[in-house]
């Protein structure tokens, strides 16, 4: 299965960049041809040109919800979208949409697409390093993203 790890966000944007750090942290810690493990900060449309032609894509991004403390941790599928929960960065697209206007254009999506969120603290100053409580939970996200990635393989033997 072609699986896509996506960290998206703005890493010189505080907590915004968790995403990016959590790639970079997979991208260490796996070997197989079958999965690409990339980085954008695009926006929008732009999107699309990263998860087009993938079976499987986990996304890793920053969230701010109404009622989350910095650092809580998300598993969502698309369905799991309303107004109470957006992603944080400044995109000009919200995921979902963009994520379904490439499947009104018949794209090659991913027939799944998980979205590991972390609650953000600060996504507007700028800093390359994410605040205490997200850099606590980035070790735990990429443990989650692993889990996923062996969940898929089959059994050896």
């Amino acid at each position: 299965m072609k699986t896509l790890v996506l960290g998206w966000g703005n890493p010189i944007l505080s907590d915004d960049g968790v995403g990016i750090r959590v790639a970079q942290q997979v991208r260490e810690k796996v070997d197989d041809p079958q999965v690409t493990v990339a980085e954008t900060s695009a926006a929008g449309l732009d999107l699309l040109d990263s998860v087009v032609g993938y079976d499987k894509a986990i996304i890793i991004d920053a969230i701010q919800t109404r009622d989350g403390h910095a650092g809580q941790i998300y598993r969502m599928g698309l369905q799991d979208f309303s107004s109470a929960k957006r992603f944080s960065s400044a995109h000009q697209m919200h995921l979902v949409t963009a994520l379904e206007l490439g499947k009104m254009l018949n794209l090659a999506m991913p027939r799944e697409i998980i979205i590991l969120a972390v609650e953000a603290e600060d996504i507007t100053s700028f800093s390359e390093k994410c605040t205490p409580d997200v850099d606590r939970a980035i070790p735990a996200v990429v443990k989650m993203v692993l889990e996923e990635l062996n969940a898929e393989r089959p059994p050896q033997g």
